[in-house]
């Protein structure tokens, strides 16, 4: 397997659809797609279950954050890659899936790419790596990350065998510091130099 997608949920049924839809249309299919869910009480899980014919596996339970629910995703990746693209978020287009794999034989242990920001009706709002003062590098490496979180982590694609759990108690900065650690144990990092995928502003990843 190479890809894992990995979407974490918590009483997410506004904005779970655009996610898993995002997730099914691509054009290169030959991934899993994992939802891990902190014991969502809204209509979360009916949205899973409609969709259960395309969705690999999901969990359903309380957890103590979204970092120990991604980390729960982790251990449950089968792929060599690994790709967090949490509820509200989306891939950006049906190609990515496919312009990845291109460049798969290049070996690279942590891929990464732009980010468009959307608001909640879906109306993109820029680049991040142009209305915010985080530039995208066109060489990244850890020590990029000395002037903030310059890659978004939806658009951050790590190989498995040197992606670390994430410390939850760390609840403002592990998503920074897991892109980090990622980077210190890669190789080979490589700029796809395309919109990877589209952000929703506003803060609604909840702490499930």
């Amino acid at each position: 397997m190479k890809l894992s997608i990995i979407t974490i949920t918590y009483n997410a049924e506004k904005f779970l659809e655009r996610t898993i839809e995002s997730v099914i249309n691509q054009t290169e299919r030959d991934f899993e797609y994992l939802i891990i869910d902190g014991g969502s009480k809204d209509g979360t899980l009916d949205i899973i279950r409609r969709y259960g014919n395309e969705i690999t596996n999901y969990v359903s339970e309380k957890d103590k954050g979204i970092y120990d629910a991604m980390n729960k995703g982790l251990r449950l990746a089968k792929g060599d890659y690994i790709w967090f693209m949490n509820a509200g978020d989306q891939i950006n287009d049906i190609e990515v899936v496919r312009n990845l794999y291109n460049r798969l034989p290049e070996n690279g242990d942590v891929y990464y790419g732009d980010t468009l920001l959307v608001d909640n009706e879906g109306n993109a709002q820029g680049l991040r790596s142009v209305i915010t003062p985080h530039k995208l590098p066109k060489i990244l490496t850890w020590k990029s990350f000395r002037y903030g979180m310059v890659v978004c982590h939806q658009s951050f694609i790590a190989r498995k065998s040197i992606a670390p759990e994430y410390i939850p108690d760390h609840f403002y900065s592990a998503d920074v510091d897991w892109e980090i650690q990622c980077l210190k144990n890669s190789k080979k990092i490589i700029n796809l130099e395309i919109i990877v995928s589209r952000y929703l502003t506003g803060g609604f990843h909840q702490k499930s």
